[in-house]
């Protein structure tokens, strides 16, 4: 069971509970929640003009609420703001949205009452998941639209899904034994305003994104024997000459999945140097590597930290700031989208070595009897379509910025498209990659001569497993299809590289 105190959330927590783990409200946390509810009751008997709680919001600041408006404000703050357009986004990520905000409500920091967080936690055990859009944040005063679609459903509005089903938000309530709540005063506010959307998404992304690097690792090494390609760049001196520490950690996952091979080179070499698809793979995966460390960094931050306003503090302290702006996600994941996007780029440059036998000595694009046969020729297409879609999607969303609200929210993040982009990116690289273990798979059959190496002669064991060598043309969208899963559970490979 995973404990939300708002401090101790770790990435791997948010995966756990994205799987179906169970959550609970930490007590020591409850109790900061109550002593911050305490400063927003404190507000409203005092009749303080304080922003989202006795004034409207956006540009509608100034105007002051009575006391009697208080709860209608907060209901209609989550109606106007469910806004969203476009499909829903997947279970998984819904979950990772409300985990990531009762954690920043656990902080203390919101003025929510502890029955707010402790709704969140029991949708999450009891599987209802709201419907939420995947368009429509800008991702500058938070994620506003698509958490109003998951704030919805604790008001009993909206849709949710309950055990696969899609049903209105009150009757997945009822149906999974969860009062529904009233808002009160700041809590509409609180639950709408954060980064929860973009950073359920770069989690997302970044556990695939660290994921498909191990295999990218095991796969590029297996196209080297494929190839019939030296070591040399592999080398530990080389390594230590430039000692990155992504590049250093490329190099020794490729010589441990080469541990035993004898299809590679390690003297010697006819063809002096390879190219540079893999010669550089060090450099290029390990820079891809670092590019998610900066982004792990980021989110290991995100994850704990409270994202709306205003928020408050002891003694009454009541502080506007901007922490709902999400341009260190958005930065952070742009430049690991661009990352990604090079390791697949890469993969596909390595297909055309093995397809074209001017580079190979195989037989041309991989099939023995060329011309009657096409093999794997569209293979590379389908892989180069790809790569030329993710050359759109890895224009960086964080520099861009249009004014709304009135130019009160001037310059936005655009942080969660960003997210959705990157997502989109990995789920095309772990075709790519997958396509480059089928074609390196079908060239160690035609040029069986030499062992494979330790992590390598799991890769191919593994593809063999689902998809047979390709003796004759056939459909080869099925077993695209299931490379491209096995990328996607990865474990063994992983671990073997």
């Amino acid at each position: 069971m995973v404990r939300v105190d708002g401090r101790s959330l770790r990435i791997e927590d948010v995966a756990r509970v994205m799987g179906g783990e169970r959550v609970v409200l930490d007590g020591e946390a409850r109790r900061r929640v109550e002593a911050g509810r305490e400063v927003v009751e404190e507000i409203v008997r005092a009749g303080r003009p304080v922003y989202g709680i006795s004034t409207g919001v956006g540009r509608l600041c100034t105007v002051a609420i009575g006391v009697g408006n208080m709860r209608a404000l907060q209901r209609n703050i989550v109606r106007s703001h469910a806004a969203g357009v476009g499909r829903p986004v997947e279970e998984e990520s819904v979950r990772a949205m409300m985990l990531l905000r009762a954690n920043a409500l656990a902080r203390g920091h919101s003025g929510v009452r502890p029955v707010i967080i402790e709704t969140l936690v029991s949708m999450l055990n009891e599987g209802v998941h709201p419907v939420v859009p995947e368009q429509g944040s800008l991702g500058a005063s938070g994620d506003l639209a698509p958490l109003a679609h998951l704030a919805l459903v604790l008001m009993g509005e909206g849709e949710a899904f309950h055990r696969g089903v899609r049903l209105a938000g009150g009757e997945a309530m009822r149906r999974a034994g969860i009062p529904t709540v009233e808002l009160e005063a700041k809590e509409g506010i609180a639950l709408i305003n954060g980064t929860q959307f973009m950073c359920a998404l770069g989690v997302q992304f970044l556990l695939g994104a660290e994921r498909l690097l191990g295999v990218a690792d095991v796969i590029g090494a297996l196209t080297m024997e494929g190839l019939r390609c030296s070591v040399s760049g592999l080398h530990p001196l080389v390594q230590e000459a430039r000692p990155h520490e992504g590049q250093k950690e490329t190099a020794r996952r490729l010589l441990a999945a080469l541990d035993g091979s004898e299809r590679v080179v390690r003297g010697e070499y006819s063809r002096v140097q390879d190219a540079y698809s893999v010669r550089c793979i060090p450099q290029v995966h390990g820079a891809a590597r670092e590019a998610l460390k900066f982004l792990r960094a980021i989110l290991e931050v995100e994850v704990n930290s409270s994202t709306d306003n205003p928020l408050v503090f002891g003694d009454g302290l009541v502080l506007s700031g901007g922490n709902f702006h999400g341009q260190p996600l958005a930065i952070a994941l742009d430049a690991a989208a661009i990352a990604i996007t090079a390791v697949g780029s890469m993969s596909e440059r390595r297909m055309e070595r093995l397809l074209n036998p001017a580079l190979s000595g195989l037989p041309g694009f991989l099939t023995r009897n060329g011309g009657l046969n096409s093999g794997y020729m569209v293979a590379q297409y389908v892989a180069a379509a790809l790569v030329s879609e993710n050359k759109v999607l890895a224009h960086p969303a964080s520099v861009d910025s249009i004014p709304t609200s009135g130019n009160q929210e001037d310059f936005v993040s655009m942080g969660a498209h960003a997210a959705r982009k990157a997502l989109q990116i990995l789920r095309n690289v772990e075709q790519i990659v997958a396509i480059e273990w089928v074609l390196a798979c079908q060239a160690v059959d035609l040029d069986p001569e030499g062992g494979l190496g330790r992590g390598t002669r799991v890769a191919y064991e593994a593809l063999r497993e689902t998809v047979p060598v390709l003796d004759e043309d056939r459909v080869i969208a099925e077993d695209l299809r299931k490379a491209v899963e096995l990328v996607r559970e990865a474990g063994r490979l992983v671990r073997a590289g």
